[in-house]
């Protein structure tokens, strides 16, 4: 199911966990393992979600590691949509001699 603009990872963590919970950047990024300036750039857009931080958040927030990873290709690809020009791509026709 596509979504209309789908949030960011980071602002889903933020939101969901950080705010209801007062969870500080530095503590989250404490029980990841990162950097609070890793973490930083994923709450504040800049950065997606890699594999390894799937795993991550996957362990200290609870969700699947492929849940996260989703949530980040939905909302790059949405943002693909509002951005890439396909005008000059055309069909490939396959099979035919």
């Amino acid at each position: 199911m596509n979504m209309h603009n789908p949030p960011h990872p980071g602002e889903f963590i933020h939101s969901t966990y950080m705010e209801p919970y007062s969870i500080s950047c530095r503590n989250l990024a404490r029980h990841l393992n990162v950097a609070a300036s890793t973490l930083n750039r994923i709450l504040k857009s800049q950065s997606g979600i890699s594999p390894e931080m799937a795993l991550r958040l996957s362990k200290a927030l609870g969700r699947t590691p492929e849940s996260w990873l989703v949530m980040q290709d939905n909302y790059d690809l949405w943002q693909a949509k509002q951005q890439v020009n396909l005008n000059g791509v055309h069909r490939l026709v396959l099979g035919v001699a």
